[in-house]
């Protein structure tokens, strides 16, 4: 059974190979995906395995990004051994226009029985914004 360690693990590989962030195995039927500072327009929280793959797969569809680097990497464990809380930080390019630059991000990931349960990423929109914006 995977530890949430090791499934952010295979998420960070799946980040630098610029595939499908989540495979449909490693998450949970239930799954719960919490975004809380989702830029407008976008859901803070999606409910389901099926729901979240869609979204996942039509934002990734719509986003010219290839991942170059996900770095400083901090896992804090906590006291619950399902969960962790991930620091990182994401560099990317923007396909279209050449333009790189990286964003910082917090995850707090719940694993039970080897698949994600609950995923709630804190993200800076401000900071994706710009480095997509065009020069």
């Amino acid at each position: 059974m995977s530890t949430p360690t090791e499934v952010f693990a295979r998420i960070r590989e799946h980040f630098l190979a610029n595939t499908a962030v989540f495979e449909p195995d490693q998450l949970a039927e239930d799954v719960v995906v919490e975004m809380p500072f989702a830029a407008p327009g976008r859901p803070n929280r999606i409910e389901g395995r099926r729901e979240f793959l869609e979204f996942a797969a039509a934002g990734r569809a719509g986003l010219p990004v290839r991942f170059d680097d996900c770095r400083n990497v901090v896992i804090h464990e906590t006291t619950d051994p399902e969960v962790i809380v991930v620091e990182y930080e994401l560099t990317a390019t923007v396909t279209t226009t050449g333009r790189s630059g990286s964003a910082p991000f917090i995850a707090v990931l719940r694993v039970r029985d080897g698949r994600i349960a609950h995923w709630r990423e804190y993200q800076n929109p401000a900071a994706l914004a710009l480095a997509a914006e065009p020069d």
